[in-house]
């Protein structure tokens, strides 16, 4: 049995963020019911041990401590600095530093946290992007939507929707230093960055384009290459449709990737010599709108948010073939976006 926590908009009947088990055995979702009272905490995330939850919140983050026997989610406090709220947030490794990126600022903003008890601290640093893109009606600005830690904490990545670019960031003692940027396809409109377990790729996903970037990794000097552009979406399908997430099995085997619009999960085998992408399956979500979803701590399931929809489906996944199959197995939350797990 597992505990799984779902972040949602506020903008309808959803009370904020919500908590959800998974029952491996039977296959079954259950219990979803609101867990921490929010205003529009469309992101949450878990600390590497597991003993606190960060939400995006109104002007910055909300801290929280889990109780692993129950789920529940305690406040801790809030920390809010600016008028805008961020749409993205992490944590990194040693759950010192809280990282959130600013969609309508365009900015990305370093926190200071207290490892010990989880609290926020203070504000640290902001990185500020300048610029646009060419889709004069999502680029007119920048519109950081990613702020992800590589995973040997070296650096601190963001993901600039409306410049089409990854930047790479230092934050040695608490200051965001610029180090590394890579431009992305004009237009593109990256999204989300997922790492391959072995640290020296990535993959990226347009949200624009609605495609998938195979990524070379520096870990060195924290530099990004575009190995590859893949298109998430069948080549006939000419309705609107926007990319959304991204994520990787912890084998480094597949790839997955969320398309809303065509609603459906891009399934892709990786070559494990050249890291490149192998289409295997397109999975209709059961839903409108795909914002996010997430393999289960066993990953012999996946669990897709539906946020027009507002439902929740569970997915069975084969560990050999990457296929995944719907189950009848559904939860029903108001516009669910992000979905994380205890393990």
């Amino acid at each position: 049995m597992f505990t799984g926590y779902i972040g949602t908009y506020t903008k309808g009947t959803s009370e904020g963020v919500y908590s959800f088990t998974l029952d491996t055995e039977k296959g079954e979702l259950a219990r979803a019911e609101v867990a921490a009272p929010l205003i529009n905490p469309t992101y949450v995330t878990i600390s590497d041990n597991e003993r606190f939850a960060y939400a995006v919140s109104p002007g910055g983050l909300t801290a929280y401590e889990v109780n692993k026997v129950t789920g529940e989610l305690t406040l801790i406090n809030s920390i809010s600095n600016k008028e805008s709220s961020p749409c993205h947030v992490s944590i990194d490794p040693t759950n010192q530093y809280a990282a959130a990126a600013y969609y309508h600022d365009g900015t990305v903003v370093l926190y200071k946290v207290d490892p010990d008890t989880g609290r926020l601290l203070e504000q640290l640093s902001v990185a500020q992007q300048v610029g646009n893109g060419p889709n004069k009606d999502r680029q007119e600005a920048p519109h950081m939507h990613f702020s992800g830690f590589t995973p040997d904490g070296k650096f601190l990545v963001g993901v600039d929707l409306g410049t089409d670019e990854i930047v790479t960031y230092e934050y040695k003692e608490g200051n965001l230093n610029d180090v590394q940027r890579r431009a992305t396809p004009p237009g593109s409109g990256p999204r989300h960055v997922a790492f391959h377990p072995q640290g020296l790729h990535a993959y990226a996903m347009t949200e624009l384009s609605n495609e998938v970037l195979v990524l070379r990794y520096n870990e060195v000097n924290g530099s990004f290459d575009i190995i590859k552009s893949i298109t998430a979406i069948p080549d006939d399908f000419k309705d609107n449709s926007q990319g959304s997430a991204i994520h990787i099995s912890s084998d480094g085997r597949f790839v997955y990737a969320g398309n809303r619009g065509h609603d459906s999960i891009v399934v892709y085998k990786v070559d494990q010599v050249t890291n490149e992408l192998e289409l295997v399956e397109y999975a209709n979500t059961g839903g409108n709108w795909p914002r996010d979803f997430v393999l289960d701590p066993s990953e012999k399931f996946l669990i897709a948010t539906n946020q027009e929809s507002g439902n929740v489906v569970l997915f069975k996944r084969d560990a050999e073939t990457g296929k995944l199959t719907e189950t009848d197995s559904v939860i029903q939350v108001p516009d669910p976006v992000c979905v994380k797990f205890l393990k």
